[in-house]
């Protein structure tokens, strides 16, 4: 498995006081994403923090993994905003995985800001043990 992630994306729109029609800016983020491989497959775990199911887009496509988010993080009634760097998050990074990896059976689940990404190996690439006969 290959990460292929650019670190982070900021777009030239910017927002300042000169410009109060612009209240956003994109800032493209890489989420940080822990590993943990064994013989029956690979777990990912990425922080996407804010960030609802439906907002939450995978995809695998030619051996290539894609996790794509945008979060939600509401102003509160009442209060009025003073500066933002970050106002509507964008995640975004993607894997190279290898040919050993069933992407047919990947399971996702997202619970408080975390998802977990479950995929395992072929049964053939599993690693096996083979009896030896005496005599």
């Amino acid at each position: 498995m290959n990460d292929t992630t650019q670190l982070a994306r900021r777009d030239s729109n910017t927002v300042s006081r000169a410009e109060p029609e612009r209240t956003e800016q994109r800032v493209t983020l890489s989420p940080a994403v822990d590993v943990i491989e064994n013989a029956h497959g690979v777990t990912l775990w990425a922080d996407l923090p804010g960030v609802p199911r439906e907002n939450l887009e995978i995809r695998v496509q030619d051996g290539n993994l894609r996790i794509e988010a945008s979060a939600n993080i509401p102003t509160r009634e009442g209060l009025r905003l003073q500066h933002a760097e970050v106002r509507v998050p964008h995640f975004a990074r993607s894997f190279t995985l290898g040919p050993e990896f069933d992407t047919s059976k990947i399971e996702a689940k997202l619970q408080d800001g975390v998802l977990k990404l479950s995929i395992p190996r072929r049964e053939e690439a599993r690693p096996r043990r083979i009896e030896v006969a005496v005599g």
